[in-house]
C-alpha cells in the first residue's frame, strides 16, 4: 500500500480498490505509457478487493458465477493456468453450456498471486474521494480523506459502497439486517450450538437473487430457514445474454439510443438478469426443501413487529411467521444516488440523464459536463450501463471499459489526458 506521504500528483487516480479498479490498473500499465509512479489506486479499505472479499464471506458465497476466463488479469487464461500450476483443477466447477466456474478461494487465490506478481498493492492509497474540482491546467485536484492529491485524470470505478437497499417496513428494528451491513454469517450458523435443525433458531431471508439463495443454501445446512421472495424464483446461467459481452453488440443494440437516455436504460435493465439464481444451487435448494430445512415463500412482508421469538412478520396474503431473525438480500440502491457521484455531479457540473445516468462519451467513457465538456473524469463499473450495457457492473465490464479509456489516454488529440512518457 502506498505511503499517505507519497507522491501527491499523478498521470490517473483510479477512485476504487475492487475487481475493476484492480483490474483497470494493470490496464493502465500495460496500454498505456503511464509510469507506475504516476498511477494511484483510491481505497479505503485495507487492501485491494477487501469489499468483494468480505461480501463474498457474508452471503457464503462458494463459487462464483463467471466463468473462469473471468477474472482480475490481462491474461484470458491466466486463472486456468493458475489451477495447473498448483494442482487445484478440481475447484473448477462445471456450467450447463458455459465454460467452468471458479472456487471463490480459487479466485481470490489467483488474484492475490496477481496482485502481489505485479506489485498493485504499491498503487494503493488507503483514502476515500470526497470530491473534486477542475485545474487550470485540465486536470483534476482530488480532496480526500487524507488530504489533496492532483491528477491528469481520474477513473471512477467504484461500487454501490455502504448504500444497502432495505425494506420500509424494516426501519428501526434492531432484529433485521442487511446481508452486507452487520449480519455475521458464522454467528448465524453457529446459533442454539446444536447439530440438527429441530435445535435451532429460524431465520428468515427476504430476498429472491442470487446472493438470498447462497445465504439460503448456507444456513439450511445448519437452521430451518426460510426465503420470502416477491416473485418466483428464476434461473438463468449468466447476469446477461452472451453477445451482450461483445462491443459491436453494444454498439448495435444500445448506442444507437440517445447518450444517457430513457431507451438506454430500459434495454440494459431489459437485457440484464437481475434478481435470477443460477442453475448450479439447483442440486442444494431442491435437496434442502426435500429435507424441511428450507422453504421458500412467495410474498411480500406488509409489516414486522416485535414477539416472543424475536420479530412476528405479515405477508399480503394473510400469512404471518414467527422469526428469530431476519436478513435483507435485497441489494442496493442505484450508484447514480451514492452520496459521492452527488457531490461530484455538483461540484464539477457534470450532465446527467434519465435517473441520473451520466452522459458520457461512447467512444472515451468520459462524464461530460453541463456544458459539453468532457472531462478527465472516466467511469466503469454501473456508472457506464448506459455504454458498456448488462455487464457493465460485472467482471466483463471492467475489460470494456479498460477497452475505451486506456485508448483515450493514449490519444494525443482527445484533450482529456496528459500525453506521458518513459519506460514502465
Amino acid at each position: 500500500m502506498r505511503p499517505q506521504d507519497a507522491q501527491d500528483t499523478f498521470g490517473c487516480v483510479i477512485v476504487g480498490g475492487g475487481i475493476h479498479g484492480t483490474y483497470l490498473s494493470q490496464r493502465l500499465l500495460e496500454d498505456t505509457e503511464l509510469e507506475r509512479s504516476e498511477i494511484s489506486i483510491l481505497d479505503p479499505h485495507d487492501r485491494l478487493l477487501a469489499s468483494f472479499r468480505r461480501k463474498a464471506r457474508s452471503c457464503g458465497m462458494d463459487t462464483l458465477r463467471s466463468t473462469y476466463v473471468q477474472h482480475v488479469g490481462t491474461e484470458p487464461f491466466g486463472l486456468e493456468s493458475f489451477a495447473e500450476a498448483h494442482d487445484r483443477t478440481d475447484e473448477l466447477h462445471p456450467t450447463v453450456d458455459y465454460p467452468d466456474r471458479p472456487s471463490v478461494e480459487l479466485f481470490l487465490d489467483y488474484a492475490e498471486d496477481v496482485i502481489e506478481t505485479k506489485s498493485l498493492d504499491r498503487h494503493h492509497r488507503q483514502a476515500a474521494l470526497e470530491t473534486a474540482r477542475e485545474r487550470p491546467d485540465g486536470g483534476l485536484r482530488l480532496t480526500t480523506s487524507t488530504g489533496e492529491i492532483e491528477t491528469h485524470s481520474c477513473i471512477l470505478a467504484i461500487g454501490h459502497g455502504e448504500q444497502y437497499r432495505m425494506p420500509e417496513w424494516a426501519a428501526g428494528l434492531e432484529d433485521v439486517e442487511h446481508v452486507w451491513d452487520g449480519f455475521d454469517l458464522q454467528t448465524a450458523l453457529e446459533a442454539d450450538g446444536g447439530d440438527t435443525a429441530d435445535k435451532h433458531e429460524e431465520i428468515v431471508i427476504v430476498g429472491g437473487g442470487i446472493t438470498a439463495a447462497q445465504l439460503a443454501c448456507t444456513l439450511s445446512e445448519h437452521r430451518p430457514t426460510t426465503v420470502v421472495s416477491r416473485h418466483p424464483l428464476e434461473w438463468e446461467v449468466s447476469e446477461a445474454e452472451p453477445p451482450w459481452l461483445n462491443w459491436h453488440y453494444i454498439e448495435q443494440h444500445l448506442h444507437g439510443y440517445p447518450p444517457a437516455s430513457k431507451q438506454r436504460l430500459e434495454a440494459v435493465r431489459e437485457a440484464r438478469y437481475s434478481a435470477t439464481i443460477p442453475p448450479h444451487l439447483y442440486e442444494t435448494i431442491d435437496c434442502r426443501l426435500e429435507t424441511g430445512r428450507l422453504r421458500i415463500l412467495q410474498g411480500e412482508i406488509e409489516t414486522a413487529t416485535p414477539s416472543k421469538a424475536g420479530l412476528r412478520l405479515a405477508l399480503d396474503d394473510g400469512l404471518a411467521l414467527e422469526a428469530d431473525q431476519v436478513v435483507c438480500a435485497t441489494g442496493f440502491e442505484p450508484i447514480f444516488g451514492h452520496p459521492l457521484v452527488e457531490r461530484l455531479v455538483a461540484a464539477l457540473d457534470l450532465e446527467c440523464g434519465y435517473c441520473g445516468l451520466p452522459m458520457v462519451d461512447d467512444a472515451t467513457l468520459a462524464w461530460q459536463t453541463t456544458a459539453g465538456r468532457s472531462l478527465p473524469l472516466y467511469v466503469s463499473g454501473a456508472l457506464a450501463l448506459g455504454v458498456v450495457g448488462p455487464y457493465a457492473p460485472n467482471i466483463p465490464g471492467a475489460r470494456r471499459t479498460a477497452d475505451r479509456i486506456t485508448t483515450a489516454l493514449e490519444t494525443d488529440d482527445s484533450g482529456l489526458a496528459v500525453p506521458t512518457t518513459g519506460s514502465k
